[in-house]
């Protein structure tokens, strides 16, 4: 698209701001997405294959910074994707979580490089929920429109914030302390950071290449998502949102970051699936498509029961943090339990359907395959949500609230 979205007169942009809601829309239980959303959906789609193909992403990859600035700035200020969910009076297009999502998915699909998870899953999310201020705008405007980037230092429990975990300390207008295996702490411009004071936890501001501030670059499994090792030592810092707010700032981010995550996993897992698909239609073997045999038939079939699952408990989040249609943190953690097993078992499934070919470095199905092993560690394992998901649903049950269990006896 020539300009940003939210610049154009009658454009997407208007279009999804003024949906009732802004929400995909209602039919009985189900849901389905709006014409507008369907309209992003191919317009991110299209820029994703241009910019983020697989030859680009191999040369990203492998240079430094490990994304294009100029790409990123375009995802900002050009299409306007990286604020889909910031209200129009910060700076963003004023539409909802559904709408991001739906740009996430298609990003994922193609692994696109850059600091989507610490700027869009995380940054933005914890600014938004914020209370305005100058040092909080500011930022938030850089960011969404791409003219900056970001990562988040905050110790998490299977995505959920951990207060007693934070080790860095913060004095005066300094912080001090390090921070082990930050996404996007390498490359970002601004770290926001959760930092212990003499009246409790607050949520600082750090400019990354700012006195105090040592950055430590990792080896790490998945080279399309880098991490590194940060040390503080009296770093200057501004204060975002003080110890009464940061909690609520903190939950409202990591919720909303797993819950794009999850939808990322989405895309990839469904770019996979469709990469199966078609190899099996093409590769023959004894004269005749692979994709014949009853034993790959049922392998692809359960792939795609594995992504429409992925995909229902995905937006399924999603939704309930746009609408509170159910308890986010519940929604979350099934989101992330169920499409974290469900990439990782798609991307060895695509190695086992392309053969030998799929064993060998040059094929794309390994770039998938090390995402899905990151994104499985990422704000927690499936192990963890689920422990946590019976945490909440039995453990906590009482009598007046107690699961339906089907047992085949009359109701």
């Amino acid at each position: 698209m020539a300009e940003k979205l939210a610049d154009q007169p009658n454009n997407l942009a208007e279009k999804l701001a003024d949906q009732p809601d802004n929400l995909a829309e209602p039919v009985g239980r189900e849901f389905r997405f709006t014409d507008e959303q369907n309209q992003l959906r191919e317009t991110v789609r299209k820029f994703s294959a241009e910019h983020f193909s697989e030859e680009n992403v191999r040369r990203l990859m492998q240079s430094d910074p490990p994304f294009d600035p100029a790409v990123w700035g375009r995802l900002g200020a050009e299409l306007g994707v990286l604020g889909l969910s910031v209200p129009e009076a910060d700076g963003g297009v004023g539409g909802t979580l559904v709408d991001q999502a739906v740009a996430i998915e298609e990003l994922g699909a193609r692994l696109a490089c850059g600091p989507l998870f610490g700027t869009v899953y995380l940054a933005i999310p914890a600014l938004v929920a914020a209370s305005a201020g100058t040092a909080r705008d500011e930022l938030l405007g850089d960011l969404v429109e791409g003219r900056h980037t970001a990562a988040v230092v905050v110790p998490d429990r299977a995505g959920v914030f951990d207060a007693d975990a934070v080790t860095i300390t913060a004095s005066g207008d300094t912080l001090s302390g390090t921070a082990t295996q930050v996404v996007d702490g390498g490359i970002a411009d601004v770290l926001l950071v959760a930092a212990r004071g003499g009246d409790g936890v607050g949520f600082y501001a750090v400019d990354a290449a700012g006195a105090g501030v040592q950055r430590t670059p990792l080896a790490t499994l998945d080279l399309t998502r880098s991490e590194a090792n940060v040390a503080f030592t009296e770093a200057p810092a501004r204060l975002i949102a003080g110890p009464q707010e940061s909690a609520r700032v903190l939950e409202h981010a990591l919720q909303v970051g797993a819950a794009l995550l999850a939808v990322e996993q989405v895309g990839a897992a469904q770019h996979l699936l469709d990469l199966s698909v078609e190899y099996a239609k093409s590769r023959l073997q004894f004269g005749r498509p692979i994709g014949s045999f009853q034993a790959v038939k049922h392998r692809l079939a359960n792939l795609l029961v594995d992504v429409e699952h992925a995909r229902s408990t995905a937006y399924h989040a999603v939704w309930a943090l746009s609408d509170g249609s159910d308890d986010p943190a519940l929604a979350t953690s099934i989101a992330q339990a169920v499409c974290s097993a469900a990439l990782t078992h798609v991307a060895a499934d695509t190695i086992q359907v392309h053969g030998g070919i799929g064993f060998t470095w040059e094929h794309r199905a390994h770039l998938y395959f090390k995402r899905a092993a990151t994104d499985a560690a990422l704000l927690g394992s499936p192990e963890q949500h689920r422990d946590r998901i019976a945490a909440m649903v039995l453990d906590d049950a009482v009598a007046e609230r107690e699961p339906r269990v089907a047992d085949g006896l009359p109701a």
